[in-house]
């Protein structure tokens, strides 16, 4: 499995400016960070594992991972390097996971850097998710079917509404409502940029 290719991503023009400001924990300027790479990210990897579910969760995942590392960032020079290292030993370790639970051999390249290893530190994002899963068992439950045809299955409004036979715009009032309950409900159980991370959708043509 041949990860070892180049990620080439166009560096945002104040990149700079806002590794620095991050790395002091300026939630606003990792938010524009995050969303000048996620979708081209998510067509990287999307490349190697052809699967949605799996790429959105690698992508998620390395994100949060800078997020937490974020005061190392002011010094770091090429980010699209920096980002293409943590989310292939991202993928390498999501596939390895995925050939154990399906009990078979899975060829890994051996030159994962090990100063980005997944093993590094402790990451509670199989935490968080379950915590954002059981929020959402807390939607009414229109409000439930609309919120997981739109992020879990990424059906577009018209498709949904076609589907439960209601209106495109009881659809984004659903969606809405959705994403403000579970902010909400997650206030003090997840950081606003781990939950805004955790509540993206991933956009793959």
């Amino acid at each position: 499995m041949a990860l070892n290719k180049v990620l080439a991503l166009k560096p945002l023009f104040n990149e700079q400016e806002l590794l620095a400001k991050i790395a002091e924990g300026d939630e606003r300027a990792f938010t524009e960070l995050f969303e000048g790479y996620y979708g081209a990210l998510g067509e990287f990897v999307y490349k190697i594992t052809e699967s949605k579910a799996v790429t959105q969760e690698i992508v998620q995942d390395a994100f949060i991972k800078i997020w937490l590392r974020r005061e190392t960032l002011a010094g770091i020079k090429s980010f699209s390097n920096y980002l293409f290292i943590i989310c292939r030993n991202q993928t390498y370790n999501q596939l390895k996971k995925i050939a154990v639970e399906r009990n078979f051999n899975l060829p890994i390249e051996q030159h994962v850097n090990k100063g980005f290893d997944i093993q590094e530190e402790i990451v509670q994002v199989d935490h968080y998710r379950a915590l954002i899963d059981h929020s959402i068992d807390k939607l009414p439950e229109q409000a439930k079917r609309v919120y997981l045809l739109s992020r879990h299955e990424r059906l577009k409004h018209e498709e949904i509404a076609k589907k439960l036979n209601i209106s495109s715009e009881t659809v984004k009032k659903h969606i809405q409502y959705a994403v403000n309950f579970i902010k909400k409900d997650l206030d003090s159980k997840i950081d606003i940029v781990t939950l805004m991370i955790l509540m993206s959708s991933l956009v793959i043509c």
